[in-house]
């Protein structure tokens, strides 16, 4: 099976708005908790992410949204890549690759001059990703997300 021919990336419209709190939130309460935080942005990502200048990206595999990440606005010049989820039963098959590449080559087009994301050591597979695109650890501030141990950046 070819991946790249199967999975398409698609930007937020309306009419998902929902795949965006159900992939993550199947996610956070596999590995973590839903905080008051996540479960504010992901039941309002119109008001949260994309009307302050972020957007919301999703894969689509066979017909079916199996996918999402973000790029939350923190100023002209840097986003938060966050809210990335991939189904249960999907993983492995290079989502989160075409996602991230995704992020990357949109950041690079819109004059994004820095991406940072939160994450927990225990994701292993997640902290390869990211190093594989080039993030790199830097300290953490307090109060983030309170399952963040994490943080990393990447210049684009």
């Amino acid at each position: 099976m070819d991946i790249d021919n199967t999975v398409i990336i698609i930007p937020f419209s309306p009419d998902l708005k929902e795949e965006i709190k159900t992939l993550n939130l199947e996610w956070l309460q596999k590995y973590f908790r839903v905080e008051a935080k996540d479960e504010i942005t992901l039941s309002n990502p119109q008001s949260e992410i994309i009307d302050k200048g972020g957007m919301i990206f999703y894969a689509q595999y066979n017909g079916k949204i199996v996918g999402t990440v973000s790029l939350i606005k923190i100023d002209e010049t840097t986003f938060e890549l966050s809210k990335m989820a991939v189904m249960d039963g999907v993983q492995g098959l290079g989502i989160g690759n075409k996602l991230m590449e995704h992020c990357i080559e949109t950041a690079k087009q819109k004059g994004i001059k820095k991406l940072l994301l939160y994450s927990n050591r225990k994701l292993l597979p997640a902290l390869y990703l990211y190093k594989k695109f080039g993030f790199e650890e830097v300290p953490l501030e307090d109060g983030a997300y309170e399952r963040a141990d994490i943080k990393m950046e990447r210049n684009i």
